[in-house]
């Protein structure tokens, strides 16, 4: 059986904020659409599933997300999660410069969880806490900026 990543899905609070993060930070919106009926329904497991969803793709065109907004049933709000809790973790970009990334974000009122780590000389690493919870991490290969 062959197999590949298609893309990750969040579901999300505000739509419209979370692409102008993403695409600040780099990603293109390659669709959108409203989504509903039985078959929706059945793919998720949700009666009455209906959502607005956008699909966002890297500039590398190797990565994809998938954001959703839920119209029916109503999104259930959550405290937003930590590194060190089951289920999804987070979502991690590859950046060429970290500070630009993390000026990107900042406009988004998007900080990091503590700081940029240096790992062994090879990466510096943050997590950044997007829009809607969301973990982000941005990684930077030192002696490749």
């Amino acid at each position: 059986m062959a197999i590949k990543l298609d893309n990750v899905g969040i579901a999300v609070r505000d739509l419209e904020a979370t692409i102008a993060f993403f695409t600040d930070l780099g990603l293109t919106v390659i669709g959108r659409d409203t989504v509903s009926g039985e078959w929706a329904d059945t793919a998720v497991g949700l009666d009455g599933n209906h959502a607005r969803i956008a699909m966002l793709q890297t500039p590398d065109g190797q990565g994809r997300l998938e954001l959703f907004e839920y119209i029916h049933p109503e999104a259930i709000e959550t405290d937003p999660t930590r590194p060190n809790e089951i289920g999804m973790h987070r979502v991690a970009f590859s950046v060429d410069d970290i500070d630009e990334a993390l000026e990107i974000a900042a406009r988004h009122g998007c900080l990091p969880l503590r700081g940029v780590a240096d790992y062994e000389d090879v990466y510096k690493l943050t997590y950044v806490r997007g829009p809607s919870g969301i973990i982000v991490m941005f990684a930077e290969e030192l002696g490749k900026s």
